[in-house]
């Protein structure tokens, strides 16, 4: 599951990151060693670089953000201050992609619209029994103000869940976006998975358009399935200048389709570029700019990559589950400190 901003956490995030690596394996690479590396637009991956650099803590950062704003090509930006890493390499990465949904609501229950997103309540308590998924369903929060909308489908609902962000399109022509604002604490199960066990459906429906289907088709039993997750996400309004800006990532900066990924901050630096070579039917050579951060995204080499928003974005989101090799280019000092103890 990938949760879309740990806003409150980035601090940490940002600090953490070489002190959680120190004793790791790690190797540093040449650029030529990079698959694909000639053959992509540097210049795209600075742009989305330079949306969170000012938000990287640390004193090698802060130069290398003033020289990228007025850098006038990206390949030569990358290859002159930063060197490639690769973080256990013995490991082999894992990739998965999300995106930011778009769904239908009302700003009141009326007619279709019956499944509330709700904002995080001020008094919110860690696992509290009272607030597990069911309970909520069954009307815990109702009647606190709390309601941000209301989505006319259930299986839309959840998934925005697991998605962290989104876009509704309210009855009145109007859009509205909401991000990740904090979770219930109870602990992630997939309801999906749960759904094949029980032979409820098949792993090859196993998608957001075969269990909404199989919900529709079965909306007692379909709610007891979704409800088999306890956790439940809490969103906020966010307010943005266009409705093509990318969704608010853990840096509480736009991201960027098919530039921004999901990574773990222990291992990886948020902020940092990191290059991805995704194996599978639709293979990946690009730089991206790890900018988010997810539950379910654990590891050195893991990573989740931002596919956009709509529906579109989301077949090829949910098809993604790849192996490869994830490389973070990092300023040469830090990783000379990082390999050689420097």
């Amino acid at each position: 599951m990938r949760l879309a901003a740990a806003i409150l956490g980035c601090a940490v995030f940002l600090t953490s990151t070489s002190a959680a690596l120190a004793g790791n394996a790690s190797r540093i690479i040449r650029f030529d060693q990079l698959l694909g590396w000639e053959n992509d637009n540097q210049d795209a991956a600075l742009a989305t670089f330079l949306k969170s650099c000012k938000d990287i803590n640390g004193p090698e950062w802060k130069p290398l953000c003033k020289l990228a704003a007025s850098h006038p090509n990206g390949k030569t930006f990358f290859e002159t201050f930063f060197v490639p890493v690769v973080v256990r390499p013995e490991n082999n990465a894992l990739f998965t992609g999300y995106f930011e949904p778009d769904l239908n609501g009302s700003l009141y229950k009326v007619g279709k619209y019956q499944y509330p997103i709700y904002m995080k309540p001020k008094d919110l308590k860690p696992k509290d029994p009272n607030l597990t998924r069911a309970a909520i369903d069954n009307g815990a929060l109702e009647h606190k103000g709390l309601e941000i909308a209301y989505i006319d489908d259930p299986v839309e609902a959840y998934y925005l869940h697991i998605q962290g962000s989104g876009r509704i399109k309210l009855t009145n022509g109007n859009i509205i976006r909401v991000g990740y604002a904090g979770e219930n604490g109870h602990v992630y199960r997939s309801a999906a998975r749960e759904m094949v066990r029980n032979g409820q459906i098949s792993q090859q429906i196993a998608s957001i358009g075969g269990i909404r289907n199989w919900v529709r088709k079965n909306p007692e039993a379909g709610k007891k399935a979704l409800q088999f997750n306890a956790s439940y996400v809490f969103f906020r309004r966010i307010e943005v200048s266009t409705t093509d800006t990318g969704p608010q990532g853990a840096l509480d900066r736009p991201i960027t389709a098919l530039r921004s990924i999901a990574v773990d901050p222990k291992f990886t630096q948020m902020g940092a570029p990191v290059w991805i070579e995704k194996g599978g039917a639709n293979p990946m050579r690009r730089l991206m700019i790890a900018q988010d951060v997810g539950s379910a995204i654990k590891g050195p080499q893991r990573a989740d990559i931002f596919f956009g928003s709509g529906d579109a974005a989301g077949t090829l989101a949910g098809k993604t589950n790849n192996g490869g090799r994830m490389v973070v280019l990092l300023p040469i000092t830090i990783a000379n400190r990082l390999v050689h103890g420097g």
